[in-house]
């Protein structure tokens, strides 16, 4: 008997039993949506960070007073706050890195805030950075248009700013934002320029960003406790380790970190933070595996008894084909085919849900529509693999029954 003729049987026979067959393949779906949407998302989110940290560049690090946070289950150290780094201590830094690199000296003044143009408003989502006239290039922005802060800005305090290109996009449809006023809390500033769109990553909005003199807000907006980040752009990765070691040594000078105490700062490279956070990634997809494994081994199960129940059933059918001529191998291909095709269907109606929801979740993290044909493939394996299991025991069973007893049955 052919490959097509099982298929056809096959399916004549699944409908016969449509309730059944319907919610074992809804459990199989469950299984391979779980598995192909986390997997989907996961590598939606690594394009988007891999592209978020390309822009930034591998070869720059951070000093702060803390570390990111960012933690590989219990193995890493927890996250340490050392006592604020204070605009003097970030400004003398600056001046005295020798080193050949650019150094900029940046600070969060509000993490969620609204920007607003006459009687058009942002979301309250907006991210307000005091920065220098180094910020741009070493976070890897671009100018749309307008110009970057000047010195003279700086040592001005002037009330200007430059704009994410969402908050162009909100307040600025029909005009110029060039030279236009804006209100970031309770006080104007002008726009002198319009950053190039940058995307964002896991949550970040790269476009949502409000960037105002550092000077300005130290000014305004500092408190005792307000700690400023400072990142240094070396000119290549050959020249990493050397300029970490000489911006450690300068700043326990600044900081007076005495001889055998440990560094009151901590330094991170972004290529190591893209690193972390891959880690992370790959312990979900893990679980991921995991979870969908356990859930399609339920639904083999599942399968099992209905394929068992089937041989049952169709005891007679079985006899009657058998004393037409079919042999015990043709039986047992038919009831293997079936239970492929079971699986097969479920794995389809899996594979579109875990598409969509995992490039939905991807999209809303910051990431790209991918199609993820390595892990469609593996949807399909798996659902073959599944159904072939399950239907071994079935298909030898009604394979060795003996026609005559089989004609018998009731």
């Amino acid at each position: 008997m052919t490959i097509k003729e099982n298929i056809k049987i096959s399916l004549t026979a699944i409908k016969s039993q449509s309730t059944r067959t319907t919610l074992t393949a809804l459990i199989i779906a469950i299984g391979i949506m779980a598995l192909v949407g986390t997997l989907t998302s996961i590598d939606a989110i690594k394009n988007s960070l891999t592209s978020s940290f390309s822009s930034m560049g591998s070869n720059s690090f951070t000093i702060r007073n803390s570390n990111t946070g960012i933690r590989m289950g219990g193995g890493s150290r927890k996250s340490k706050v050392y006592k604020a780094i204070s605009y003097h201590d970030a400004v003398l830094f600056k001046k005295s890195f020798d080193y050949p690199a650019m150094v900029s000296i940046s600070n969060m003044v509000t993490p969620v805030g609204t920007v607003k143009f006459e009687n058009e408003k942002t979301n309250p989502n907006i991210t307000t950075m005091g920065v220098d006239d180094n910020y741009l290039e070493v976070s890897g922005y671009k100018l749309k248009s307008g110009r970057n802060f000047s010195v003279q800005d700086l040592t001005q305090n002037n009330n200007i700013c430059i704009l994410g290109k969402e908050i162009e996009d909100k307040l600025f449809s029909d005009v110029d934002a060039l030279d236009k006023f804006v209100r970031i809390g309770s006080a104007k500033y002008r726009v002198v320029g319009i950053l190039e769109e940058k995307g964002s990553s896991m949550g970040f909005g790269g476009d949502k960003i409000c960037m105002i003199p550092i000077s300005h807000a130290k000014q305004y907006y500092a408190t005792p406790n307000t700690s400023y980040t400072i990142t240094v752009k070396v000119s290549g990765l050959e020249e990493m380790d050397a300029g970490i070691g000489q911006a450690t040594g300068m700043m326990r000078n600044i900081r007076k970190d005495a001889n055998g105490v440990e560094n009151s700062f901590e330094i991170t490279q972004s290529d190591s933070l893209s690193k972390t956070l891959f880690e992370n990634l790959a312990t979900i997809r893990w679980s991921a595996i995991i979870i969908g494994i356990i859930t399609l081994l339920g639904a083999a199960i599942g399968l099992m008894n209905i394929m068992l129940v089937s041989v049952t059933e169709r005891t007679r059918e079985i006899g009657i084909r058998k004393s037409l001529g079919a042999t015990s191998k043709d039986i047992q291909n038919q009831f293997l085919t079936e239970a492929i095709v079971i699986c097969q269907l479920g794995g389809i109606l899996g594979i579109f849900l875990g598409f969509l929801i995992g490039n939905l979740v991807g999209a809303s993290m910051g990431g790209g529509i991918i199609i993820p044909w390595l892990w469609i493939t593996v949807g399909f394996l798996v659902c073959f693999i599944t159904g072939l299991v399950s239907g071994i025991y079935p298909a030898i069973k009604a394979s060795k029954l003996d026609p005559i007893e089989a004609l018998r049955y009731e």
